[in-house]
């Protein structure tokens, strides 16, 4: 398996247990939890695609791609 693949595996994994570790704590039920759990990565991850759409589009005239290259965004 790559690596980025295993990276992304790992993460995904650890962001389903935080999220039903956080819904079990709140909640104090583990149907409510698994649900939750399985869910919010899901519209998360709309949430991030549309987010990064957004960014895409936009114009930001005062910062130059220099200063996004330092930022890690280019």
């Amino acid at each position: 398996m790559p690596t980025h693949a295993f990276k992304t595996l790992t993460y995904s994994l650890m962001h389903l247990s935080v999220a039903m570790t956080v819904a079990f704590i709140l909640t104090g039920s583990w149907h409510a939890a698994l649900a939750i759990g399985l869910i919010e990565p899901l519209v998360q991850t709309v949430a991030y695609t549309l987010h990064e759409r957004a960014w895409a589009r936009a114009k930001f005239p005062n910062v130059s791609k220099r200063s996004c290259a330092v930022l890690g965004e280019a």
